[in-house]
């Protein structure tokens, strides 16, 4: 396979020609969600910057085995701070697995919304102790990580001094870590420098998910999770493995140093990060009021737009910006973007609709069309560049539009070139791009999954006896002529 792809690695910061380990087979892991909450709109962002990554590898003929993990467990914002999802099981008085459950369905739900592909293998970390607890035993065997009152620490300087490379992905030093821990850390007396990180904790009476360990009753460091999960599924070493920027440090520096001191290799060859998504130009935040969830704008039930919005046009939206690059959601943009999703959509429909009747002629928008179609390619292959194939496919919607308008004929262009720019058109509009036909109305899934995800989140409400939130949700339902039915059983919907 003649493949050209080139893709920026983070690591050696530098684009590089994607030349997979095995020849036609691409193994890709990305880091999944922490589902202790709803899924946020920069986490949307990520997974669907990885889905048009996932396409376009299967597009251009590789067998590729996707991986993106669930995290139900150590998921700490320090080594000592509570487990995320047992903060959020007390406060919303569940289970911690009944949690996990709740947020893993609404995440798919909304993954569906926005017509994401499902990953090969959807691995969880409580599923995969056995394997941590032997990594973390490999990792001690080899000399890199130490015992304290039953919590198992990594030893980075003793690891940089034989390897040399902690840091390498994130940028950071060693020695620059020690102004950047708390000092306030209950456990910082028991690592031996500020950059060493747990891959085992020894847990209190109090904590609930616990499992036993020739160290202790505890459980594992939430980076070791993603080490183990992504090697099991595609090997010691492996293609692509993706995420968030914010996940170059430390989780993913740390993943580096957790595979190198257990089998002595790094996990992947190519590191893709997804940039970040602004808001108003700032940075999104909860504290500030400047953050909306995807349900506020789907309903546009927020003071930062003036309307709600499709979630293809927020995919459009999405993409029309490169998956390294910030982002900026305004209105204005989001306006501009519905745009171009209905006037990209017409075309396609438009396009789906036409037979050639010419007459085989070969005229300079053969040449024109053909460069048009080759470009598109090239742009994918330059670092999956969809702003810039979006745009190339906007040359093509004004030939579509022409031949529409009968202000050109078949006659100009060969049957060839129309079959051509018929068939890689649709293609990247429907199997690359991944939008769908918003204008198949309510039967189609995508609009089933919003429904089901909004009542998942009334229901939410109601448990929390939020009244407000739970009235709101079904009277924008019913203005969009959704009647909801509430029984024992559970919600059920009809359109009325």
């Amino acid at each position: 396979m003649d493949n050209k792809l080139t893709v920026y690695n983070s690591k050696s910061r530098k684009k590089e020609v994607f030349e997979p380990i095995n020849p036609g087979h691409a193994g890709m892991y990305v880091c999944g969600p922490t589902v202790y909450n709803e899924v946020h709109l920069g986490n949307v962002r990520t997974f669907v910057s990885f889905d048009v990554i996932f396409r376009y590898l299967k597009y251009l003929g590789y067998k590729v085995r996707y991986v993106r993990n669930i995290t139900d467990v150590g998921h700490l914002t320090d080594d000592t701070e509570e487990d995320k999802i047992l903060k959020r099981a007390k406060l919303e008085q569940l289970e911690p697995m009944e949690l996990v459950q709740k947020y893993s369905n609404m995440f798919h739900e909304m993954m569906n919304i926005f017509n994401n592909q499902s990953p090969d293998v959807e691995p969880r970390a409580t599923g995969h102790l056995i394997e941590q607890i032997e990594m973390v035993q490999e990792i001690c065997d080899n000399g890199f990580a130490y015992e304290q009152n039953g919590s198992v620490y990594f030893d980075t300087l003793k690891y940089n001094e034989k390897y040399k490379n902690y840091g390498k992905l994130s940028g950071r030093k060693i020695e620059e870590l020690f102004t950047e821990t708390r000092e306030d850390l209950k456990n910082q007396e028991e690592k031996r420098h500020a950059s060493d990180f747990a891959i085992w904790m020894k847990a209190n009476d109090e904590h609930i998910m616990k499992w036993n360990s020739p160290w202790s009753v505890g459980f594992p460091g939430w980076h070791l999770e993603c080490s183990v999960m992504s090697t099991k599924y595609l090997g010691e070493t492996f293609d692509i493995h993706g995420g968030g920027n914010d996940l170059k440090f430390p989780h993913h520096e740390n993943e580096i140093a957790q595979n190198v001191g257990a089998r002595g290799v790094e996990p992947a060859k190519y590191w893709l990060h997804a940039n970040m998504l602004l808001m108003n130009g700032r940075k999104m935040s909860k504290s500030d009021g400047n953050t909306i969830s995807p349900y506020e704008l789907f309903s546009g039930d927020s003071p930062h737009v003036s309307k709600g919005y499709t979630p293809m046009a927020i995919r459009f939206f999405m993409l029309q910006s490169h998956y390294r690059s910030t982002l900026d959601l305004t209105d204005l943009a989001m306006q501009g973007a519905e745009k171009g999703f209905k006037k990209l959509m017409e075309a396609a429909s438009e396009l789906k609709k036409m037979e050639y009747t010419g007459n085989e002629s070969i005229t300079e928008h053969d040449k024109n069309i053909n460069d048009i179609l080759d470009s598109m390619v090239e742009d994918m292959n330059d670092d999956f560049n969809t702003p810039k194939a979006i745009a190339d496919s906007f040359e093509l919607v004004n030939y579509i539009n022409k031949l529409k308008d009968k202000h050109m004929t078949f006659d100009e262009i060969s049957k060839s070139t129309f079959e051509k720019m018929k068939t890689t058109f649709l293609t990247f509009v429907y199997d690359i791009f991944g939008f769908c036909d918003e204008s198949a109305g309510q039967d189609n899934s995508q609009f089933s999954g919003m429904v089901e995800l909004l009542i998942t989140i009334r229901n939410g409400a109601r448990n929390n006896k939020d009244w407000a939130t739970s009235d709101l949700i079904r009277d924008k339902l019913l203005d969009l002529g959704i009647q909801l039915k509430d029984s024992k059983e559970g919600t059920s919907w009809s359109k009325s």
